[in-house]
C-alpha cells in the first residue's frame, strides 16, 4: 500500500482528500503545518507528498527545499496560486507536479498515480545490482553465503543482526529511522517500540565494534535513528 504525506492546513480540504485517497487504497497521513510535515517525514517513509504552499510555521516552499536536501520522493504541489511564476518557482524548487485549487478528485488521483508510477519505474531502472561481497572498512559480508568476517575472522550473527547489518551496508550514506529498520528487518508495521530495535543494535555492536560504547560502524543519529559510520 502506497503511503502519502498530505500537507494541508485547510481541515475541510484535508479531510476530503484523505477520505477520497484512502478509499482508493492509499494510506494517507494528514499534517497541518510545515514544521509538523518535516517531523513526520523524517520519522516515516513515504511514496508521495501532497503539499500546500500557504502553511503556518514553515511555508510549503521552505519545506520543499528542506525535503529535497535528502529525498527524491515525488511531490505534488496543491495551491490556490495559479500564476505561471508560482508554478515555475515550485517546479524549480523540486516539485514533480503542480495542481491548482479547486481541483477535482479524479484529476488529483490521476496525477498521484502517475507520479508514483514514474518514481517506481525510475527506481527500478536505476537500481544497481547488489554485489555478492559487501566490504566496509574491516568488515566483509558474503551476501550469498551468509558469512560475515572482521579482519578475516568469521563472526556469528543472528538472522536479525545479519539483516540489520546488511541493511546498513546496502545503504551506506543513508540515515535509517527506527521505523525503516523495523519494517525492513521484521517486515511488519512499527508501533513505536524502540526496545526491540535498541536491544538488537546493542547486541550487534557488541559483536562488530572494537569498543561498543564508542561505535564506529553503527552510529546513532539522535532523534532520528542510525547510520553506517564513514571510514577514510
Amino acid at each position: 500500500m502506497e503511503r502519502i504525506l498530505l500537507v494541508e492546513d485547510d481541515v475541510a480540504i484535508s479531510d476530503m482528500v484523505r477520505s477520497y485517497l484512502t478509499n482508493e487504497g492509499f494510506k494517507v497521513d494528514p499534517v497541518f503545518t510545515g514544521k509538523e510535515a518535516i517531523n513526520r517525514f523524517i520519522s516515516n517513509s513515504y511514496d508521495l507528498v501532497l503539499l500546500d504552499l500557504m502553511l503556518p510555521e514553515i511555508n510549503g516552499m521552505d519545506f520543499l527545499q528542506t525535503l529535497r536536501q535528502n529525498s527524491f520522493v515525488p511531490v505534488i504541489i496543491t495551491s490556490a496560486k495559479d500564476g505561471e511564476a508560482d508554478k515555475a518557482l515550485g517546479l524549480g524548487f523540486g516539485a514533480d507536479d503542480y495542481i491548482t485549487k479547486p481541483f477535482s478528485m479524479i484529476e488529483l488521483l490521476a496525477r498521484v498515480k502517475a507520479a508514483i508510477r514514474r518514481s517506481t519505474q525510475y527506481k527500478e531502472s536505476t537500481q544497481p545490482e547488489v554485489p555478492a561481497i559487501l566490504t566496509i572498512h574491516e568488515i566483509e559480508m558474503d551476501i550469498h553465503n551468509f558469512i560475515v568476517k572482521k579482519n578475516g575472522q568469521e563472526m556469528s550473527l543472528t538472522s536479525k543482526e545479519w539483516n540489520i547489518l546488511k541493511l546498513f551496508f546496502e545503504n551506506p550514506k543513508k540515515v535509517m529511522t527506527k521505523e525503516q529498520i523495523y519494517h525492513s528487518v521484521w517486515d511488519d508495521h512499527y508501533y513505536g517500540d524502540d526496545h526491540v530495535i535498541n536491544v538488537h543494535i546493542s547486541r550487534l555492536r557488541e559483536k562488530i565494534e572494537d569498543d561498543p560504547t564508542k561505535p564506529e560502524y553503527v552510529k546513532t543519529v539522535w532523534g532520528i535513528g542510525y547510520k553506517l559510520g564513514e571510514f577514510k
